[in-house]
């Protein structure tokens, strides 16, 4: 079984489910491809407890959660830079280390600062991210990554795509979506 993990730097929950990915779905025997997309570009949504998150974090051992002054913020700048790193496979790194400036760290990503010290935490150098992110491929990349995710039923994030072997492939989402796709 293969899986797609689509994500929004700006999302708690798509936080929360970074942190498991992985665990969930180890790499061997399932590849799990990271794909970053704008969730404000996407048809739906689920509304979220704050207080909900936070305990989710503590139970799954993460640190305290830290809500960025500005939540939510715009995560355009973050999302470039994300498709950015998955042009040269360090979406994960990336994607991990921008979630946790954001929920862990209390910092939005809305900025470039911050977005340019997560790239630093995974060796990307920052006058490369700062070019990338202005490139019309890079975006061009990141519209169509999402076009495709909603044309697959992929209505907010987190959500997670398997393929269970099947014709048809199944589309999780939401906060639950993890625990869902390991029972199916």
């Amino acid at each position: 079984m293969d899986a797609a993990f689509y994500f929004d730097l700006s999302s708690p929950l798509a936080y929360l489910a970074a942190e498991r990915v992985l665990h969930v779905f180890p790499n061997p025997p399932t590849p799990v491809e990271w794909q970053p997309v704008l969730s404000s570009k996407l048809p739906g949504g689920e509304p979220f407890d704050a207080g909900e998150i936070e305990r989710r974090a503590l139970d799954l051992g993460l640190q305290p959660l830290r809500w960025p002054a500005d939540f939510p913020f715009d995560s355009e700048l973050a999302m470039l830079a994300a498709t950015y790193a998955k042009s040269i496979g360090r979406v994960v790194p990336f994607a991990q280390a921008a979630f946790r400036q954001a929920f862990a760290g209390g910092h939005s990503l809305a900025g470039a600062d911050n977005v340019l010290i997560a790239a630093a935490a995974c060796e990307m150098h920052p006058t490369a991210v700062l070019k990338a992110i202005e490139l019309t491929s890079i975006r061009e990349r990141l519209c169509a990554a999402t076009a495709a995710a909603a044309g697959l039923g992929v209505t907010g994030v987190p959500a997670l795509l398997t393929d269970l072997g099947l014709v048809d492939k199944r589309i999780f989402v939401g906060k639950d979506a993890l625990d869902w796709a390991t029972v199916a």
